[in-house]
């Protein structure tokens, strides 16, 4: 990164995306496209980038500028994206949780079986070498950072944490065969579940304890202890509020049609309307069944037949007939 690309990576943290004087509308960080642990500051792509256990890129958006719009309008709203970064801490913190305990079955199925009094002198000397190793870390970091007294005291504890070190050292290895010793004992740190050896030196401890990869998880354990505390409480209120807000949209389903809210009365209108809909639909269809039987039945040679000897057909031929008749008394 050039230092003009850093300045800018400045400015966007400090001012957001409204730093030029206009904003953009293309995404917010309100957007669903945007990681929330990122605006938190506990995205663990961030976080272990570079390292190890490097998860490559997040699939989400990650924009400095858009976590300072998010902490400028969190000022003036909650809006519990804090709750939603600690979810998915506590699932990447399980997920690495279970790699340890594997990881701990599988030495516990390769590594020779120790007695109860022997693994304990073996679990000494691991705890007095992390011991060792996470001051010695905490030293050199304190004397780059110019704090040479604070360096110096720490000098002394780690020189006397060696000697106990030294000290339950022997006592594991008279209670061992001299060709066990020689193996290699490993443990399995709690943090994040990397391999340490019981002959370790402390260099190579505090290598490990001040690397990025212990330090990145220890900073992710840390920031999810603190937002267990903070966002958890808060959680429950989340959950009542979605179960209202389904509740309702439900309830609204069930009572709204448009914009209008349908009473019991208007319920009951409705379905007495679609009654006379219905009534009238099937008087209708009898009247055109009546209409179609009598136009057939006006087509049908029967019919004609019968049409012709109409009663006015029937009155003038017994008109012609009574005529006759007086004629003849005549």
């Amino acid at each position: 990164m050039t230092a003009h690309d850093q300045m800018r990576a400045m400015l966007d943290q400090l001012m957001g995306t409204g730093r030029n004087g206009e904003v953009s509308n293309s995404i917010k960080f309100s957007d669903a496209r945007v990681c929330k642990s990122f605006l938190v500051g506990c995205c663990p792509h961030d976080i272990l980038a570079t390292t190890r256990m490097d998860l490559g890129e997040c699939l989400k958006v990650h924009d400095l500028a858009l976590r300072a719009d998010y902490e400028k309008a969190q000022l003036k709203k909650d809006y519990f994206y804090d709750v939603e970064a600690m979810e998915h801490l506590q699932a990447f913190i399980a997920d690495c949780d279970r790699r340890t305990e594997a990881a701990k079955r599988r030495l516990a199925e390769t590594q020779e079986e120790l007695s109860a009094e022997v693994q304990t002198k073996a679990n000494a000397v691991h705890e007095l070498a992390e011991e060792i190793g996470k001051k010695l870390a905490k030293a050199e970091a304190l004397g780059e950072a110019g704090q040479v007294e604070e360096s110096m005291q720490l000098m002394g504890e780690i020189e006397e944490l060696r000697a106990k070190k030294a000290r339950a050292e022997h006592e594991y290895r008279s209670s061992i065969p001299a060709s066990s010793y020689q193996q290699q004992k490993l443990r399995v740190c709690e943090v994040c579940s990397a391999y340490l050896g019981i002959h370790d030196n402390d260099v190579r401890l505090a290598d490990h304890f001040g690397g990025k990869l212990h330090l990145g998880f220890l900073s992710i354990r840390e920031k999810l202890v603190e937002l267990e505390k903070t966002a958890a409480p808060r959680k429950k209120d989340i959950d009542r509020s979605r179960n209202r807000s389904s509740y309702e949209s439900s309830s609204d389903r069930r009572r709204y049609v448009g914009a209008r809210e349908l009473d019991g009365r208007s319920r009951v209108h409705r379905s007495r309307s679609r009654e006379r809909k219905y009534d009238s639909k099937r008087e209708n269809n009898k009247s055109s069944s009546s209409r179609y039987d009598s136009r057939r039945n006006s087509r049908s040679p029967h019919n004609s037949a019968r049409r012709s000897r109409s009663p006015r057909g029937h009155s003038s031929s017994y008109k012609r007939r009574d005529r006759s008749r007086e004629r003849d008394r005549r």
